[in-house]
Order: structure tokens, then sequence, then C-alpha cells
């Protein structure tokens, strides 16, 4: 009897494990498609573009970012990459920087960090999840690629 309990412990130990880890490598709230509110984010400089749609795939080892738009002058634009959560470079394509590591900070929020081939910081991104789910919200801070400053506060809604 003493030995059958035993098992039993054991095998829900291990389900239990599994359980831990199929959620940890499952998508996040940080996952999903999110689109630009343009009344309450903030560009500086501007001008503020007409949309921007983000599709997030984000799990407990890294991100996938897939973004496109329209800028203000009309023209179009795509960023693109994926990145582990291991604070190391990885490519991006569609922006003036070359690389760009990721961080997560805690269950709601994420730290990008944007480069140049040199390893000039060029942006720093600070990314949060509102507590229902609903809001994304991305803090840009850095130079673009004019040399300008930049202080971006782009808020998205979950579609």
């Amino acid at each position: 009897m003493l030995r059958m309990n035993r098992f039993a412990i054991f095998a829900s130990t291990l389900l239990i494990a599994a359980l831990v880890l199929s959620v940890a490598a499952t998508a996040d709230q940080h996952s999903g498609t999110w689109k630009m509110n343009p009344t309450k984010s903030k560009y500086s400089p501007g001008p503020t573009p007409k949309d921007v749609t983000v599709k997030v795939d984000s799990d407990g080892n890294g991100v996938r970012i897939d973004a496109d738009g329209t800028n203000a002058d009309g023209t179009a634009s795509h960023v693109e990459y994926s990145a582990k959560f291991d604070g190391k470079n990885y490519p991006i394509i569609g922006t003036y920087a070359d690389t760009v590591s990721v961080e997560r900070i805690d269950a709601n929020t994420m730290q990008s960090t944007l480069r140049k081939k040199d390893g000039q910081l060029m942006m720093t991104v600070i990314t949060t999840i509102s507590a229902d789910g609903k809001t994304r919200t991305s803090t840009f801070k850095g130079m673009d690629g004019q040399g300008r400053e930049v202080n971006n506060v782009v808020v998205y809604d979950k579609q």
C-alpha cells in the first residue's frame, strides 16, 4: 500500500510538472494582434503613422514580431524579427537598426534594445501589457535613423 501511494505521488508530481512546462511554452499575454490607437499614442518627434498593426507570438523562450503600417506620408512600413529572451543580438529588418536584443522583465513586460552593426545603442523599447490584457503600451526612447531624439509612447488595442 505504501508503495502504491509513493507511485501515485510520483505520477501526480510528474503530471503537474508536465502541465507547468506546457503552459510556460505556450503563448502568453503578449501574443496576439495589436492595432495602434492613434488618439492615445504620442510620437515625439512626429508625425504619428496613419496605422500600425503588430502581430506578436511570444512564449517563455522568446518573441516573434511582425509589424505592418502606413506612415504619415502614406508609405508602407514593415518591421520583423525573432529573438529569444536571452539578451543576445538578433537580426531585425525594416528599420534603421541592425539588431535587436530582448529580455523578459516580468510576465507583463519585455524590453527590446535596438543597435547598429557597430554596437551603437539606438533605441530601447519597454512594452507592457495591461492587467486586463486588452492594451499594449510601448515606450520608445533613443535616437531615430536621422539622429533625432525619440520619446514615443505607442498604445495598441488587442484585436
